[in-house]
């Protein structure tokens, strides 16, 4: 038998890595968004993979491919190893398809050494995360967990089609997008194994480290209403600038958010009008994104926030409107499943660095339905939704090699 602890994982990983950069819907650049045509080529290629690795290979109704090894008991619940396929606008290579391509490996090592596995194991590309299309993210994972309703059928894509035009366009059929849903207790629980986005693993020196929870985060739409007026005529103790009563909002946010470990806040859009270097900004619309691992943290700050704000518009003579775009829970990581991936990053000879995950993953959308934890994998300066995005061989074998021990632990627990 092949001791399998010897062969390298990494070089078949990387090589089908960049197999699947090759399909995109742009020349030189890297983009692959729901339900079109490079996602379909994308799947196919997966799911081909796992027959290769001797699973069965289906795609189910909403575009997520799933690969299934049964277990004793034909049909039983599984371990599921997921992340997604789609990309962002101009992708880096790894964020997404480096989970799917490494559960692939691991379960192909556990099917040439003849594992026998008390469980089903299931691998997981999961169609839409990201939200390019249809700025609505985890599209893929909502499904599989159960809790995508039929309004996202409505919702369209800069182009005007919707979700069910799209569907219908790749061959889904829209009324049957609940069948993508898992049974209750189908689901043993959940592993992703993820590109760290971050920089806390390089600083730390490390190739992997253990994720303790996925953040929640809040989003906001803002606007501050003053008044317009000439820039050479109004007195500066007399204007109501909306652009200077964002910029102290802004700076609010830094200064409530830095101090606090795991909290981040971002001012990411700033639109001021009318526009023109010499007029006085009457109306300013701006966003702001905050996260935290642990929601009594995000609240917290969220309510300072919401005081700072109105006290700045108050001061200033400004109206405030603020709009929540979008509200989700933290997912925090099952403490039993994180310490078989700690035991996992100890055989492999490392310590276990514990951190958040600022950015969402598909297993925010699985954890109300199983228990999920995560592996991240070091990426070079933390660069991530970008084309200079890079985990190198030796960090991406050792994630799969973490990932086949977790795996080894479980089927042997």
């Amino acid at each position: 038998m092949t001791d399998t602890n010897r062969d390298a994982l990494a070089p078949r990983i990387t090589a089908r890595l960049d197999a699947l950069a090759s399909i995109s819907a742009e020349d030189g650049a890297i983009t692959r968004v729901y339900l079109s045509p490079e996602q379909a080529r994308a799947s196919a290629l997966v799911a081909g993979w796992m027959r290769e690795a001797g699973m069965a290979a289906r795609i189910d109704a909403v575009g997520n491919v799933v690969g299934r090894v049964e277990g004793p008991v034909p049909g039983g619940p599984a371990l599921v190893i997921g992340s997604h396929l789609d990309t962002v606008r101009d992708a880096g290579r790894f964020d997404g398809p480096l989970g799917v391509v490494a559960g692939i490996a691991c379960v192909e090592a556990l099917m040439r050494e003849g594992a026998a596995l008390p469980f089903a194991i299931e691998v997981v590309g999961f169609a839409d995360e990201e939200g390019t299309r249809f700025a609505s993210t985890l599209i893929g994972s909502r499904a599989f967990a159960g809790s995508l309703t039929t309004d996202i059928l409505t919702r369209t894509d800069p182009d005007g089609i919707t979700v069910a035009e799209a569907l219908r366009a790749a061959g889904f059929d829209p009324a049957r997008i609940g069948e993508a849903a898992r049974p209750a207790g189908s689901i043993l629980g959940y592993l992703e194994l993820h590109i760290e986005q971050g920089p806390a693993l390089e600083r730390a020196d490390l190739p992997v480290g253990l994720v303790t929870a996925i953040s929640g985060a809040t989003r906001l739409a803002l606007t501050l209403t003053g008044e317009a007026g000439h820039a050479g005529t109004v007195a500066m103790d007399a204007r109501r600038d909306a652009l200077a009563g964002a910029a102290a909002c802004i700076l609010a946010v830094e200064a409530r958010c830095r101090p606090e470990p795991g909290l981040v806040g971002t001012v990411g859009t700033l639109t001021a009008a009318p526009g023109a270097g010499n007029v006085i900004p009457g109306r300013v619309r701006f966003s702001l994104d905050l996260r935290a691992p642990d929601d009594r943290q995000r609240r917290a700050a969220l309510a300072d926030l919401d005081i700072a704000f109105a006290e700045i518009a108050a001061a200033r003579g400004l109206s405030l409107d603020r709009v929540v775009t979008h509200e989700a829970g933290s997912a925090p990581c099952d403490p039993a499943l994180m310490a078989h991936l700690a035991e996992g990053i100890a055989a492999e000879g490392y310590p276990a660095l514990r951190l958040p995950s600022g950015a969402g993953h598909d297993g925010m959308a699985i954890a109300p339905i199983a228990p999920i934890a995560m592996l991240f994998v070091r990426c070079r300066g933390g660069i991530s939704h970008n084309p200079a995005e890079f985990a190198s061989q030796a960090d991406i074998e050792a994630g799969a090699r973490v990932l086949l021990a977790t795996l080894r632990r479980l089927a042997a627990a």
